[in-house]
């Protein structure tokens, strides 16, 4: 199969997950800069990771925040925490992204993670000229609505690139769907923080980045 350009997840896949203890104390701190003193367990462990939009409004109403301030605030002090873990190098590059130099592809980055994150990695381990494209979400309540698995980033991702054939990879399930979604090709990233299982059956299993080469060698 021909592909015209790859396009990755962040998380994961590029460099490290974030720690889910950094998440949750990102988000706690984002209710108390918000006026929460001390806001439930379950509603920081469910600002942390995997907010649903009818949930967080739900939380906002309960606490009088004001869902599109609050949104914002919660994604800056995330991304805060997610930037000084890159700098003391807690949130670290995979040794398999260096097998993407041998590959004649245009390259993008499509995360659920904030733009202002991804920004910053790219900024900091000089990767920036590496990828034609990337996009994050933007700090609002709608980006929820339009992480994957909706293809709406990976959509905007081919456009910038040109791409007809895209391959995606990825280390989740929402990869896997995001890029059914976009009619494209998937590529499942097993990465030792995974269990391996995936039901939406993708494209193809690659163990490293490096796999990469087999899949498109013949290019």
């Amino acid at each position: 199969m021909y592909y015209d350009a790859i396009i990755f997840d962040h998380d994961g896949v590029i460099t490290t997950p974030p720690e889910i203890d950094l998440l949750q104390s990102a988000a706690r701190d984002a209710f108390v800069e918000a006026g929460v003193e001390s806001p439930p367990d379950r509603h920081v462990d469910g600002l942390a990771i995997n907010v649903t939009v009818d949930w967080y409004e739900d939380v906002c109403t309960e606490h009088g925040l004001d869902p599109d301030e609050f949104w914002a605030v919660r994604d800056r002090v995330a991304s805060a925490a997610q930037q000084a873990a890159v700098r003391d190098g807690e949130k670290t590059l995979y040794d398999d992204v260096s097998a993407l130099a041998d590959l004649d592809h245009d390259f993008g980055i499509v995360s659920s993670n904030q733009h202002e994150t991804i920004e910053f990695v790219l900024d900091h381990f000089d990767l920036t000229d590496h990828f034609e494209t990337y996009y994050g979400r933007d700090p609002t309540v709608e980006s929820i609505r339009r992480k994957k698995p909706n293809p709406y980033y990976v959509e905007q991702a081919m456009a910038d690139l040109g791409a007809d054939t895209a391959l995606f990879v990825g280390d989740s399930e929402s990869d896997v769907e995001a890029a059914r979604n976009a009619g494209i090709d998937s590529a499942y990233l097993h990465r030792p923080h995974r269990d391996g299982a995936v039901s939406s059956a993708p494209t193809y299993e690659i163990d490293s980045l490096a796999g990469l080469h087999d899949i498109v060698s013949d290019d």
